[in-house]
Protein backbone atom coordinates (compact mmCIF):
# COMPACT_ATOMS: atom_id res chain seq x y z
CA UNK A 1 0.00 0.00 0.00
CA UNK A 2 0.88 3.75 -0.99
CA UNK A 3 0.25 6.31 2.04
CA UNK A 4 1.00 10.21 2.51
CA UNK A 5 2.89 10.39 5.41
CA UNK A 6 5.69 13.09 7.06
CA UNK A 7 8.59 11.07 6.07
CA UNK A 8 11.85 12.06 8.45
CA UNK A 9 15.22 11.48 5.93
CA UNK A 10 18.06 10.12 7.51
CA UNK A 11 19.89 13.77 7.22
CA UNK A 12 16.67 15.74 8.73
CA UNK A 13 16.80 13.63 11.55
CA UNK A 14 20.91 13.69 12.55
CA UNK A 15 19.94 17.10 12.02
CA UNK A 16 17.44 16.83 15.23
CA UNK A 17 14.43 17.27 13.34
CA UNK A 18 11.78 15.17 15.59
CA UNK A 19 9.19 15.46 11.71
CA UNK A 20 9.36 15.18 8.28
CA UNK A 21 9.90 18.56 6.00
CA UNK A 22 7.66 17.67 3.41
CA UNK A 23 4.53 14.73 3.33
CA UNK A 24 4.89 12.63 0.65
CA UNK A 25 3.76 9.20 -0.36
CA UNK A 26 5.54 5.93 0.78
CA UNK A 27 5.33 2.62 0.05
CA UNK A 28 4.48 0.15 3.22
CA UNK A 29 7.46 -2.71 2.95
CA UNK A 30 6.15 -4.42 6.10
CA UNK A 31 3.46 -4.71 8.59
CA UNK A 32 4.38 -6.54 11.75
CA UNK A 33 1.92 -6.96 14.94
CA UNK A 34 3.88 -7.47 18.08
CA UNK A 35 2.94 -9.15 21.46
CA UNK A 36 1.09 -6.12 22.85
CA UNK A 37 -0.98 -6.06 19.55
CA UNK A 38 0.49 -2.42 18.17
CA UNK A 39 1.83 -2.75 14.70
CA UNK A 40 4.86 -1.75 13.67
CA UNK A 41 4.84 -0.61 9.61
CA UNK A 42 8.41 0.29 8.00
CA UNK A 43 7.69 2.76 4.68
CA UNK A 44 9.96 3.46 2.29
CA UNK A 45 9.86 7.11 0.58
CA UNK A 46 8.79 8.01 -2.79
CA UNK A 47 10.85 11.45 -4.31
CA UNK A 48 11.44 13.01 -7.41
CA UNK A 49 14.94 13.58 -6.82
CA UNK A 50 16.98 11.16 -8.60
CA UNK A 51 18.73 8.94 -6.65
CA UNK A 52 22.42 9.12 -5.60
CA UNK A 53 22.66 5.05 -5.93
CA UNK A 54 20.58 3.37 -8.47
CA UNK A 55 20.97 0.00 -6.73
CA UNK A 56 19.66 1.81 -3.54
CA UNK A 57 15.83 2.88 -5.46
CA UNK A 58 13.24 1.68 -7.94
CA UNK A 59 11.85 3.87 -10.30
CA UNK A 60 8.22 3.81 -10.45
CA UNK A 61 6.73 3.35 -13.78
CA UNK A 62 4.06 6.20 -15.33
CA UNK A 63 1.62 3.64 -15.48
CA UNK A 64 1.69 2.80 -11.70
CA UNK A 65 2.21 6.30 -10.70
CA UNK A 66 -1.42 6.99 -12.86
CA UNK A 67 -3.15 4.40 -11.08
CA UNK A 68 -2.46 5.79 -7.56
CA UNK A 69 -3.23 9.50 -8.62
CA UNK A 70 0.46 10.80 -8.60
CA UNK A 71 1.86 13.32 -10.79
CA UNK A 72 3.55 12.29 -14.20
CA UNK A 73 7.24 13.30 -13.20
CA UNK A 74 9.95 10.82 -12.68
CA UNK A 75 10.34 9.29 -9.66
CA UNK A 76 11.56 6.63 -7.20
CA UNK A 77 11.59 4.60 -4.38
CA UNK A 78 14.43 5.10 -2.06
CA UNK A 79 15.21 1.34 -0.68
CA UNK A 80 18.22 2.62 1.37
CA UNK A 81 16.76 4.20 4.33
CA UNK A 82 13.09 3.36 6.36
CA UNK A 83 10.65 4.72 8.97
CA UNK A 84 9.22 2.49 11.24
CA UNK A 85 6.44 3.70 13.54
CA UNK A 86 3.35 2.46 15.32
CA UNK A 87 0.20 2.26 13.30
CA UNK A 88 -1.12 4.20 12.90
CA UNK A 89 0.33 7.26 14.62
CA UNK A 90 0.41 10.79 14.31
CA UNK A 91 2.74 11.27 10.51
CA UNK A 92 -0.13 9.90 8.50
CA UNK A 93 -1.54 12.69 6.07
CA UNK A 94 -5.22 13.08 4.47
CA UNK A 95 -4.69 12.33 0.84
CA UNK A 96 -5.81 15.44 -0.70
CA UNK A 97 -8.46 14.91 -3.08
CA UNK A 98 -10.11 11.52 -1.55
CA UNK A 99 -12.10 11.18 1.87
CA UNK A 100 -11.34 12.73 4.78
CA UNK A 101 -10.37 9.51 6.88
CA UNK A 102 -7.99 8.33 3.71
CA UNK A 103 -4.53 8.14 3.67
CA UNK A 104 -3.89 5.63 1.05
CA UNK A 105 -3.12 6.14 -2.69
CA UNK A 106 -3.82 2.64 -3.41
CA UNK A 107 -1.76 -0.68 -3.51
CA UNK A 108 1.24 -1.23 -5.71
CA UNK A 109 0.73 -4.00 -8.53
CA UNK A 110 2.38 -7.35 -6.68
CA UNK A 111 4.69 -7.89 -9.54
CA UNK A 112 6.39 -4.57 -8.90
CA UNK A 113 5.74 -4.94 -5.23
CA UNK A 114 7.88 -8.68 -5.21
CA UNK A 115 10.64 -6.48 -7.13
CA UNK A 116 11.05 -3.41 -4.34
CA UNK A 117 10.89 -6.09 -1.44
CA UNK A 118 13.46 -8.16 -3.29
CA UNK A 119 15.70 -5.28 -3.79
CA UNK A 120 14.73 -3.90 -0.30
CA UNK A 121 15.79 -6.91 1.19
CA UNK A 122 19.14 -7.39 -0.20
CA UNK A 123 20.10 -3.89 0.82
CA UNK A 124 18.85 -5.05 4.53
CA UNK A 125 20.97 -8.32 3.98
CA UNK A 126 23.90 -6.00 3.12
CA UNK A 127 23.55 -3.76 5.65
CA UNK A 128 22.95 -1.15 3.58
CA UNK A 129 19.86 0.68 4.74
CA UNK A 130 19.24 3.44 7.69
CA UNK A 131 16.35 2.74 9.71
CA UNK A 132 14.45 5.85 11.41
CA UNK A 133 12.20 4.85 14.70
CA UNK A 134 9.93 7.55 14.74
CA UNK A 135 8.60 8.71 18.18
CA UNK A 136 5.21 9.46 19.01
Amino acid sequence: MVIRYSYLWLREHRQGHEEGTKDRPCAIILAVRDRDTATQVVVVPVTHSSPESRDAALELPVAIKRHLGLDSERSWVILSEINVFEWPGPDLRRVGYRDDSSVAYGFLPPRFFVELRRRFLALETAARSRRIRRTE
